[in-house]
């Protein structure tokens, strides 16, 4: 009974990949054909194709975007790096947004980004 019922919650997870929860201030970039906005929120969990954000600003499915999220772990235990994403809205609701990742780098200030491109 204990399989038919883990085999059922595999079938119902849509995510192609595991994410974490992760509590951390994120800050984006909403693209328009007119012009872009800026909007804040935290994030809820995240994953390395997608994370899920809490924010007061109307997000749309199809919205296209980038984030900065300040990373929780410090590069060598001293360098502060955040996350930079781009990607795109695929669900929304009051109050949160899913965002699909497209492409997304870790950047340390005064040093090369660490490029990575989903699904290379």
């Amino acid at each position: 009974m204990e399989q038919v019922a883990s085999a059922a919650r595999r079938r119902l997870e849509r995510r192609a990949a595991t994410r974490f929860p992760l509590q951390q201030e994120v800050r984006f970039k909403v693209f328009y054909r007119n012009g872009v906005q800026i909007g804040l929120g935290k994030t809820i969990n995240i994953s390395s194709r997608g994370v899920l954000i809490a924010t007061d600003l109307e997000l749309t499915p199809g919205d296209r975007l980038e984030l900065s999220v300040n990373w929780p772990v410090r590069l060598d235990n001293q360098c502060p790096i955040k996350l930079v994403a781009t990607g795109r809205v695929v669900r929304a609701q009051p109050g949160k947004a899913a965002i699909a990742i497209d492409r997304y780098e870790f950047r340390t200030q005064g040093s090369r980004s660490l490029a990575m491109q989903v699904g290379s």
